[in-house]
């Protein structure tokens, strides 16, 4: 596995002309399609719909079955089969007014997500706060059409159904919309994830993981991709919190990476 490694790298950086390097990565018993991490916890669903919850470094079960599952300063936010959204709220999953098929809660305890349509929504944290929900539609939608959307503490990331990256600015907790339209950033990825200090992660339609460099609060769009290896196999999908990025890779095998 090392040799195969060291040859996927040394491939990366000839051929690709990009900064890559391979990641020190324990195997974490389970298999996962989805992964979350935020707030110190994390969160993620199999291919059965089967949602789980890392309790003393045992992916546990729990009884709501979810396609999707989020955990960050907004809470724990999850969706089922059926697009319903649910909030864990005093010990329980209660459902939320709206339609998602992925959803997060990274934010700055705002909510955020797409629906089977990919049209952009996000909840601010007055809304998200308050159970129950006001009257009326306490989404809001925004301009653009994103078929995966992650927000951190100042910025939110989406990609399109052409996996096409996109930044919004100036997000904050009572203007979840941010300022300004959508900006494209240079790349293409399949899923993209805001860590909750702002740290940006995705992997592309062909399983490659990446990271977004030079992100700060006042440069939150970053500079550059760096490409890194956490599966041998390629991944699936990544999370990322207090200096711990967590991969699924291809074949639906968990790895936790020290970064």
């Amino acid at each position: 596995m090392k040799v195969y490694q060291s040859i996927l790298l040394l491939f990366c950086c000839q051929f690709l002309h990009s900064l890559c390097f391979g990641l020190d990565c324990t195997v974490v018993s389970g298999n996962l399609k989805q992964i979350d991490a935020g707030s110190g916890s994390v969160v993620g669903v199999n291919n059965k719909n089967e949602a789980f919850v890392l309790i003393d470094n045992i992916f546990t079960k729990i009884s709501t079955s979810l396609t999707h599952f989020s955990v960050g300063p907004a809470g724990q936010l999850g969706v089922d089969s059926a697009n319903k959204i649910l909030k864990l709220k005093g010990g329980s999953f209660v459902r939320i007014p709206g339609l998602l098929k992925q959803v997060d809660a990274g934010g700055d305890q705002i909510l955020a997500g797409v629906n089977m349509h990919d049209n952009i929504y996000c909840a601010n944290m007055d809304t998200n706060n308050n159970w129950p929900w006001p009257s009326g539609s306490s989404w809001v939608q925004l301009t653009g059409s994103l078929k995966y959307y992650s927000c951190g503490p100042y910025s939110c990331w989406g990609v399109n159904k052409n996996d096409q990256i996109y930044i919004k600015k100036d997000v904050s907790d009572k203007v979840c919309s941010g300022s300004g339209s959508f900006v494209n950033i240079p790349g293409a990825l399949a899923m993209i994830e805001v860590a909750t200090d702002g740290r940006v992660f995705g992997v592309n339609s062909q399983g490659m993981l990446y990271q977004r460099m030079g992100v700060t609060y006042s440069n939150p769009a970053g500079t550059d991709w760096q490409q890194m290896t956490a599966c041998p196999n390629g991944h699936k999908h990544v999370s990322f919190d207090l200096g711990v990025l967590w991969a699924v890779c291809l074949d639906g095998s968990i790895r936790k990476c020290s970064l």
